[in-house]
């Protein structure tokens, strides 16, 4: 049994809900976005990279351009569904299955991402929504590596994983309401 005052295994926060006043922020542009050929160029000019998103993680598989980790949902703002084939080529690597409900990010999501920068990468399946799963990735891997993600309607967004960036992470996890969940994440 702990100490009294000391936090046990089973307090931990287990995800981190976006409050309103954090929803903003979130949205701004953290890198350059790129559309069409462009962001074709720049992505395959990348060569330790993530994607968080079917769209992009699709077309560097398509490009045949590998990131070491994807993360995606199987659909398209949340409502196109995406064939379960199209991942395949990075799947082979290996496959996480998490949860990961919409505007949380949970500890499950975040443990998948830096087990997968460790061992090789693979594919990140999420049952719910991925999209911030793009700030785990940011905090995982290493300086000098690239995330990147689609912001609809506009493009590609290219984040260069740096001390400023793994700062800023930290700042906006740090700004998240912590959560608690008894069972699984």
């Amino acid at each position: 049994m702990p100490r009294a005052g000391t936090r046990s295994a089973s307090s931990k926060p287990t995800r981190r809900s976006v409050p309103p006043a954090l929803r903003a922020t979130l949205a701004e542009r953290y890198g350059p976005v790129y559309s069409g050929p462009e962001a074709d160029r720049h992505l395959l000019a990348l060569k330790l990279f993530a994607t968080c998103g079917d769209r992009v993680t699709q077309r560097a598989i398509e490009l045949d351009h590998l990131p070491l980790v994807g993360i995606v949902d199987y659909k398209t703002r949340r409502k196109e569904a995406i064939p379960r084939g199209t991942f395949q080529a990075l799947a082979a690597r290996r496959t996480i299955r998490v949860k990961n409900p919409p505007g949380v990010l949970t500890e499950s999501l975040r443990r998948a991402v830096k087990e997968l920068v460790g061992t090789g990468g693979g594919l990140i399946e999420v049952d719910g929504e991925e999209d911030l799963g793009a700030l785990a990735l940011v905090e995982s891997l290493p300086a000098g590596a690239t995330v990147i993600y689609g912001i609809p309607g506009a493009g590609v967004s290219f984040v260069r994983v740096d001390a400023v960036a793994k700062d800023n992470v930290r700042h906006l996890l740090a700004q998240m309401e912590p959560k608690r969940v008894h069972r699984g994440d």
